[in-house]
């Protein structure tokens, strides 16, 4: 009831609220984001809108024939646009690996990263890495990103005087996962695999990275903020091996759906908007604080995450 009514919350701003209106009036110049999965959906619309405010946009994507033509198709709708195409595909430690020594030899400074990229409901596989792919592509090539920028971000907002942003997009699938929430010892086990709670411990991970991260960061004093959100029900690519999800999002449910600019609402006001400035650490849905699930708010749940996606990396 609350999409259909578009009730504001205490940002200001409701489920109705685009990426435009909530950055509106922000002068984002100066400051230079990263973004992974830019090419479509919520992703593009995001890359877009930042570049309206006037960030430098980095693309990082795995396609970049399809990145350089989102990038064509951006500067037409706004001249002024300063974009950046480079390769990344998140589902691989080494690609991660490649990109963040490329970015950091290039010398440019970092305000905002923007995890955005991700599968959902696959059929089972394993990365390149050999981790079950979902949890591979939404969670642990973010983990790895982050953690190798880092060094970047916190020089950038030192040097600027102005707060980093690190911005992880999650979804209120979270609460659908596992019964452990998250099976190490059985990740990447086929015979204990079911594509709907991997998709959802993958999201869990998420938050739970964003947790612990901004945990580490306010204990470090480092002038970063570190926030994860759902965006809402959009019909996007994201859903295509879903057959049910595809029925909800197009059928029964077309009601209850955002549109993508309103879908990339929230992902727009955590990275630009000066109201969440020293918030760090919440799970955000409409452009509010929302609630997660108990599982999300398990602090030890996220500190042997972290020690878990920290082994699987640590050599890559």
């Amino acid at each position: 009831m609350v999409w259909l009514f578009g009730f504001k919350g205490e940002s200001g701003f409701s489920a109705r609220n685009t990426a435009e209106d909530v950055t509106k009036g922000v002068d984002g110049h100066g400051l230079t984001a990263i973004i992974t999965g830019p090419t479509s959906g919520i992703g593009l619309e995001t890359a877009r809108v930042l570049c309206l405010r006037g960030v430098h946009v980095v693309m990082a994507a795995r396609n970049v024939e399809a990145a350089t033509k989102c990038k064509e198709d951006i500067i037409k709708g706004c001249p002024s646009a300063t974009i950046d195409v480079m390769e990344l595909d998140v589902s691989s430690l080494a690609s991660v690996t490649k990109f963040a020594n490329e970015y950091i030899s290039k010398g440019l400074p970092l305000n905002i990263l923007i995890c955005n990229a991700g599968v959902m409901m696959c059929p089972f596989s394993l990365s390149k890495d050999g981790v079950e792919s979902q949890f591979a592509t939404n969670h642990l090539g973010h983990f790895h990103l982050t953690n190798l920028l880092l060094d970047t971000m916190k020089s950038t907002a030192k040097n600027c005087g102005q707060e980093g942003r690190i911005v992880i997009v999650s979804s209120m699938l979270h609460s659908m996962t596992y019964k452990e929430g998250i099976i190490f010892d059985k990740l990447n086990d086929e015979q204990c695999y079911n594509a709907s709670y991997a998709y959802g411990q993958s999201k869990l991970a998420n938050i739970l990275h964003a947790k612990e991260l901004a945990r580490r960061l306010k204990e470090e004093g480092a002038n970063i903020t570190a926030n994860v959100l759902h965006p809402g029900v959009i019909p996007t690519k994201l859903s295509r091996h879903s057959s049910f999800m595809a029925v909800c999002l197009y059928g029964l449910f077309q009601h209850f759906q955002k549109n993508i600019p309103q879908g990339a609402s929230t992902t727009c006001y955590l990275a630009l908007n000066p109201k969440v400035k020293g918030v760090s650490g919440e799970y955000f849905a409409d452009n509010n604080v929302a609630k997660p699930s108990n599982l999300a708010k398990d602090a030890e749940l996220a500190k042997k995450l972290w020690e878990f996606s920290m082994e699987l990396t640590k050599s890559k």
